[in-house]
């Protein structure tokens, strides 16, 4: 019972460049195949003939197998040349080859540069560090901060609201009245980083997105003094430049007395220049000392403490000291400026 070997192989020679890997295990290797029904035939055969007839047999079975192991590589390599039309690159292109979308060696954006930089020297000063929230309620976002309800300087801060009531933080202040209980009693030294939201015209100077540092020092004897020299240390240190400094008047309910913080411009020395308005002098933030109704809600007694409290724009800060002139740059993705940091 000896098969016609070469017939049969050129049978599946045949198939094989004919069928898909589908058919040819369907034909050959499945339950009811060709060359699963040979394999039940050997135990028909004389013992002295079922070595010759599992050998040319197996060599028909493993060119069947070849074919379909080749077939399925070439599904995988075919595969992978699928192209992405979503992909930035082209990804034919081997990985090696493709070109770097993003030449930044995982660096972080500008902003948040500059904020580790400042948190690192107010560390140093001794203050502790709590992140604001990007969604707060009316109490820490007006009352507690001496904004009574009807309060007309809450028009200052025209920001978002959900139906519900929520509110989008207009300042970091919204975190005072948590630090003060959190942290009390006095001393209190902490900066509040986090961003801020505010319902307002975008331009090269305004966003209606930002980040602003908060900043509040409270403890026995707290003066104005200690206001302007902190902040003057933490800004020389920053800008890496000695700072003449003064203030203005300015209005917050949450500060009394309230000012403007005034610095000497970095970049030309009080002779003027395009970045300070050709003044010498730059506005940079407001501060004051934190008004008693401000310490009676945060649970200090104004009789017994008194604290000082500024925020800065951080994305202002940025500008200055990279001498950016857009702050809509800071947002808005573009690859080739974040490359320039």
């Amino acid at each position: 019972m000896i098969k016609d070997w070469e017939k049969i192989i050129s049978e599946v020679e045949k198939d094989i460049l004919t069928l898909s890997k589908d058919e040819l295990k369907k034909k050959y290797l499945s339950k009811e195949g060709i060359v699963t029904n040979l394999f039940k035939e050997i135990k028909e055969l004389d013992s002295k003939d079922r070595g010759i007839y599992g050998k040319e047999l197996n060599k028909v079975k493993n060119l069947i197998e070849e074919k379909i192991k080749r077939s399925e590589e070439t599904t995988v390599k075919e595969s992978n040349k699928r192209i992405d039309p979503s992909a930035p690159f082209d990804i034919n292109t081997p990985l090696e080859k493709r070109p770097h979308i993003l030449d930044l060696k995982g660096s972080s954006h500008p902003l948040y540069r500059e904020l580790e930089k400042i948190l690192d020297i107010f560390q140093r000063m001794g203050f502790d560090i709590m992140e604001s929230r990007q969604i707060d309620d009316d109490f820490h976002m007006f009352e507690s901060l001496n904004f009574p309800k009807g309060h007309p300087a809450r028009d200052m801060y025209d920001t978002f609201w959900t139906d519900d009531g929520y509110v989008l933080p207009a300042h970091t202040s919204t975190m005072q009245n948590r630090a003060l209980r959190k942290l009390g009693p006095p001393p209190i030294r902490v900066v509040l980083p986090g961003r801020c939201f505010r319902n307002e015209a975008t331009d090269a100077s305004h966003e209606h997105t930002f980040y602003q540092i908060e900043g509040i020092y409270v403890d026995e004897g707290i003066s104005m003094g200690h206001m302007l020299a902190t902040i003057k240390e933490y800004l020389e240190q920053y800008l890496e430049k000695d700072l003449e400094i003064k203030v203005q008047p300015a209005y917050f309910p949450f500060t009394e007395p309230d000012t403007e913080f005034v610095i000497s411009c970095p970049f030309c020395n009080k002779v003027g220049c395009s970045t300070c308005g050709y003044t010498g002098w730059i506005e940079l933030m407001g501060c004051g000392m934190i008004h008693p109704n401000v310490l009676t809600a945060g649970g200090i007694d104004p009789q017994k403490y008194t604290g000082f409290a500024w925020g800065v724009g951080l994305d202002r800060l940025t500008l200055i000291k990279k001498g950016i002139t857009d702050i809509r740059k800071l947002r808005d993705g573009d690859i080739n400026f974040l490359r320039q940091f």
